[in-house]
């Protein structure tokens, strides 16, 4: 299969925590049409396609409005084309979404919709500098869903600094009132430059406690799977069909085209990114030239390690074979431990779920 994602770098304020590509209005150089245009050209350069998968995220897509999202569909079938039966998904934030926007994005022909909820707690929401209101993103889902989409996600953040368990239950509770068919858990990672790192630098914040992040993230998964939702990536469980196909490229070592402002790509053994700046972005494309910023050839051992790190994130975990061997004993020591399963496949047990990195850290230390 394969993808194309869309980078949106614009933002109407930014959240403490982020350290995306995005920019606010008074930080951007370019405008919204100015991109628009861009992207078109940027589209028409690559020769690529038809996607199977097209997934816009940002920044704030919606901040672009239905008919902004509808243009770049246009771009797209008219320079990539689509392939039968296309998953097309666009993020959109809570606070620049509306019944009529989500009816205008279904005329357009995207299939999914994800939305960025974090937290139903209005102090979580302060602390993580979230615009929305805590029932905003709840109210946002049904909207969606009333106006015809099958499949919705909502994003949600723990580990928050100040938040409690009963937050992170308030916030189930509230995703699984909507009737949703997805949800993305994310543990929240404080990067340095953002303002929540340096407010907890200067001490107005305390940092995030490592062990809450095993308490919630089985609270999260215990919850989820009562309610019949099931894990198919560490950080992602969905309702039967409701997986994420253009994410599943991404961990099953597919191939994608990232267009936008310092969007990523893979083809193949190739992996190359664009110009961060927006401005920078649109001025190589109006020379006519793709605005790529730098770019690498994959190894074998290169694509070995990503495969083994992807893969067993996602319970359907990698073949045996993939397994170097001299990390076989690693593999047998984990197995032992309870946290693989080995068969045909190598697969992470729910203990060790909480602990995958560290066992991907462990198999290619000992290759």
């Amino acid at each position: 299969m394969f993808g194309l994602y869309i980078h949106v770098p614009f933002c109407a304020t930014r959240c403490g925590y982020c350290d995306f590509n995005t920019y606010t209005p008074t930080e951007a150089e370019t405008s919204h049409e100015q991109y628009l245009r861009a992207l078109g050209r940027e589209l028409e350069l690559a020769e690529i396609g038809p996607a199977d998968t097209v997934f816009i995220g940002g920044g704030t897509p919606s901040l672009l409005g239905a008919d902004g999202l509808g243009r770049i569909m246009d771009m797209v079938r008219e320079h990539v084309g689509l392939r039968p039966g296309a998953e097309v998904t666009t993020e959109s934030n809570p606070e620049s979404t509306s019944p009529a926007y989500f009816e205008g994005l279904l005329e357009a022909g995207f299939t999914r919709i994800s939305l960025g909820m974090q937290s139903a707690s209005a102090p979580v929401l302060r602390v993580l500098e979230r615009a929305h209101t805590p029932g905003r993103a709840a109210a946002a889902a049904g909207e969606a869903l009333a106006a015809g989409f099958g499949h919705v996600n909502l994003d949600m953040i723990y580990g928050t600094p100040t938040e409690t368990d009963d937050d992170v239950r308030a916030t189930l509770d509230a995703i699984l009132a909507t009737g949703v068919d997805h949800v993305s858990a994310y543990s929240l990672i404080v990067e340095d430059g953002t303002a929540m790192a340096r407010k907890i630098r200067r001490g107005e914040l305390p940092a995030p406690r490592e062990e809450a992040y095993a308490s919630r993230y089985e609270l999260i998964a215990s919850t989820l799977a009562d309610a019949g939702f099931g894990w198919y990536e560490v950080s992602n469980w969905a309702r039967p069909g409701g997986e994420c196909e253009h994410n599943l490229i991404y961990w099953r070592g597919g191939s994608w085209w990232g267009a936008g402002p310092g969007a990523h790509s893979t083809l193949g053994t190739r992996r190359f990114f664009n110009v961060k700046r927006p401005e920078r972005y649109a001025a190589a494309l109006e020379r006519g030239e793709l605005p790529i910023g730098g770019e690498e050839t994959l190894t074998a051992a290169d694509l070995e390690f990503e495969r083994i790190m992807l893969g067993l994130r996602l319970r359907e975990g990698v073949p045996r074979e993939w397994i170097p061997a001299a990390a076989e004993g690693v593999v047998d020591k984990h197995a032992k431990g309870g946290l693989l399963t080995v068969g045909e496949r190598v697969t992470v047990t729910d203990a060790g779920r909480l602990l995958v990195d560290g066992i991907v850290t462990d198999i290619l230390a000992a290759e």
